[in-house]
């Protein structure tokens, strides 16, 4: 191979590099078996619905109780 810019585009077997999993590993709370760490990223919609579903339930609750 000659000095300067190499005419060879090939790629070596070794410089080739993983691709790496980007999603965060392990738990979104420490010490919780639950939620996941990227539970954020797969459902970012939970807690406008889960702030929904209180309110219905709630409201029925207390229709309940009149």
């Amino acid at each position: 191979m000659s000095k300067g810019f190499a005419k060879n585009t090939s790629v070596s077997q070794k410089s080739k590099k993983k691709i790496l999993n980007i999603e965060p590993q392990g738990r979104l709370i420490s010490w919780s078996p639950w939620p996941p760490a990227n539970f954020q990223t797969r459902y970012p919609a939970f807690p406008f619905v889960l702030t929904i579903l209180i309110i219905v339930i709630g409201q029925w609750y207390l229709s309940l109780l009149r």
